[in-house]
């Protein structure tokens, strides 16, 4: 995943700091990822931020995005990322004002018919009729945020219809995971919020990444307790892919003999305590996007089951 050569003191220095980021970012993107599978295309908007420290829900935001989330309503990782920030009003909006057409005509009135409602703090069926009221067939969404989100999520289409709100769109939300998204494939919804189970990496096995010195001086060292060894030597790795389709991941101490359809996975990234790519944060992430895309289009079926199981590429030392 990561090489570092420098001095001990250097070295050392960073890896907490390396762990901490990897450790996390990668919890968040691996249960993004299976909750954006899970969803079939619909969109996921990250709206975690409430759940965890206020710099891990900028990274949750980033690391949510780069995995295949649209949106997120963190706006800290807008400004800082560009990641494109959305959400609806809040039920304390709704009770601010003295009923539910006066909060949806402040809201209408402020961001124009395409906001998103959010119409069940009270009644859900009245909230939509007031919503459609208020906004007119030209409503953007509606969000339900409570109770059986597939009853709810299909009653709430059939009355949009009727009322002729045909392209008012559903956004569900309420402790969403991809378990529970998946339940709701055949629903008709358009897209989902998803918070607790996403900054919290959980219902997605995580990597557990540990930091080892294996070379002093260009000699290899090696960790031999009874219970826990580690492989001594610089390390370098390839992605073995057939037909398109990848099928290992090679290591090796050695450079390995390239293959066709070998991917290299060891990229410099800072020489001399320089970053080698000059490109701001916001530029980075979207070509971390573009590639994470690329790389999850070669990965075999199995990779998109939602059950826990072994990895679904081997690794295979040389």
């Amino acid at each position: 995943m990561l090489t570092v050569r420098s001095s001990f003191a250097e070295g050392v220095l960073l890896e907490t700091l390396a762990l901490s980021m990897l450790n996390h970012d990668s919890a968040i993107a691996s249960a993004a990822a299976r909750m954006v599978s899970a969803a079939c295309e619909r969109p996921c908007i990250e709206m975690g931020s409430r759940r965890t420290h206020e710099e891990a829900a900028v990274a949750a935001a980033r690391a949510a995005y780069l995995a295949g989330f649209s949106t997120t309503s963190n706006l800290e990782a807008g400004r800082r990322y560009g990641v494109r920030t959305t959400g609806t009003a809040a039920h304390a909006f709704t009770l601010l004002h003295d009923d539910e057409e006066s909060a949806f005509r402040s809201q209408v009135a402020t961001l124009g018919p395409g906001t998103t409602l959010l119409v069940d703090t009270y009644d859900v069926e009245q909230g939509i009729r007031t919503a459609v009221k208020v906004a007119g067939p030209e409503l953007g969404a509606i969000r339900l945020d409570s109770g059986d989100l597939p009853t709810q999520a299909t009653n709430a289409r059939a009355l949009l219809d009727e009322l002729g709100a045909t392209k008012t769109r559903v956004i569900v939300t309420s402790d969403l995971d991809e378990h529970a998204i998946a339940a709701l494939a055949a629903a008709p919804v358009d897209g989902y919020g998803v918070g607790t189970s996403l900054v919290t990496g959980s219902g997605a096995p995580t990597v557990g990444m540990v930091y080892k010195l294996v070379e002093r001086d260009g000699v290899p060292v090696v960790k031999r307790s009874e219970n826990k060894a580690s492989a001594g030597g610089r390390k370098f790795a390839v992605r073995r892919h057939q037909d398109g389709v990848a099928t290992a991941e090679v290591v090796s101490p050695e450079p390995v003999a390239p293959r066709d359809g070998d991917r290299d996975l060891v990229v410099p990234l800072v020489k001399g305590g320089e970053l080698l790519d000059p490109a701001g944060p916001a530029e980075l992430l979207e070509r971390a996007r573009a590639h994470y895309d690329e790389v999850r289009q070669a990965l075999p079926p199995e990779a998109w089951a939602l059950s826990r199981g072994e990895p679904v590429l081997d690794t295979v030392t040389v």
